[in-house]
């Protein structure tokens, strides 16, 4: 028998775009797994963004700047595209970014001056173009770090100084995430979906990174639910889970010895998935199905990967030979 335990699988894997396969998932697994992974990662995973920008002899962003080929609303949606890394220890405040570049030339984010612990993952990011040789374009920018999408007028500080800008900022390193799920076959059992997961990022964080944050983030959330319940109690609500698994798979799979077969024939027991669902009591309460059944039972079923709880049962005895014989010849 084939192990149905899930799988994850890194099939392809950049700096900004990752594919993983995860399976084989019980049937509708697939979209519960792939839709919640799939808004967290969107919405939920903190980033580094420019929320605010000043700039030298600009009091506003519908102004113009001489010598610069982009007015000030150009400039503003050109620093948005502007991806920046922020060290998880310096995570929790503010950091001011330097630009002086003068000069007839293209500014880009190379041209960026940084502290230390943040970096510009796209350097080659294209900011502005100086037109004249005698012009310049000079700012300072703020970067914060954040989740989710904040506008502009969420940025603003009574600190600012006149003339600073606050900007639309798009905390989120993850730029799109796609899913799909499809059939999967694992030995006897058809009905098996496999999750694949397209992750892309802007390259402050890799897609393995991502969706390990983002699955950190949905257990902190089911923590709560689980806490509502004993240990003991979780463990008997993990039963069905497992039955599920196996309700197609036939009783002749476990290759148990005839006596044993007989005996769950007759209670009508006929895959294992209703043999989960027994108890000891019951099955040693079958014609006889005594001690030794029920260990061979233990056995297969541990071989399968399923721990069979062992419950205190009143002690019942073999059946005699004589018992056998007749049962045999009865049948």
């Amino acid at each position: 028998m084939e192990d149905n335990v899930p799988t994850l699988n890194r099939v392809e894997e950049t700096a900004t775009y990752g594919k993983f396969v995860v399976e084989p998932l019980e049937r509708g697994y697939g979209v519960t797994l792939g839709n919640s992974l799939r808004r967290v990662l969107l919405s939920s995973i903190p980033g580094a963004a420019i929320t605010r920008v000043r700039i030298e002899g600009v009091l506003h962003e519908f102004s113009t700047i001489p010598g610069l080929r982009e007015d000030v609303t150009t400039l503003l949606l050109n620093i948005k595209e502007i991806c920046v890394h922020v060290e998880p220890e310096l995570a929790g405040r503010q950091h001011t970014l330097k630009l002086n570049k003068k000069g007839a030339g293209r500014v880009t984010g190379a041209d960026i001056e940084c502290p230390a612990g943040v970096t510009i993952v796209n350097p080659e990011v294209y900011i502005a173009e100086i037109a004249e040789d005698n012009a310049s374009l000079e700012m300072t920018m703020v970067v914060a770090v954040g989740k989710g999408y904040v506008l502009p007028e969420e940025s603003k500080t009574s600190d600012d100084a006149i003339g600073t800008i606050p900007v639309a900022a798009a905390f989120t390193p993850v730029r799109k995430v796609n899913y799909i799920v499809e059939p999967r076959r694992v030995g006897f059992k058809t009905d098996l979906e496999g999750l694949i997961l397209e992750i892309y990022t802007n390259g402050t964080i890799t897609p393995s990174a991502a969706i390990s944050q983002a699955s950190a983030i949905l257990d902190s959330y089911y923590q709560r639910f689980m806490e509502l319940a004993p240990a003991e109690a979780l463990l008997v609500a993990r039963e069905p889970l497992a039955a599920m698994g196996y309700d197609e798979m036939p009783i002749s799979e476990l290759k148990l010895a005839p006596r044993a077969d007989r005996g769950l024939a007759r209670a009508n027991i006929k895959t294992v998935g209703q043999l989960l669902r027994t108890t000891d009591k019951e099955l040693l309460a079958i014609k006889n199905f005594g001690p030794k059944c029920l260990a061979q039972v233990h056995d297969r079923l541990r071989e399968l990967g399923i721990e069979r709880q062992a419950e205190p049962v009143e002690a019942a005895q073999e059946p005699s030979s004589d018992e056998e014989t007749a049962e045999t010849e009865e049948e």
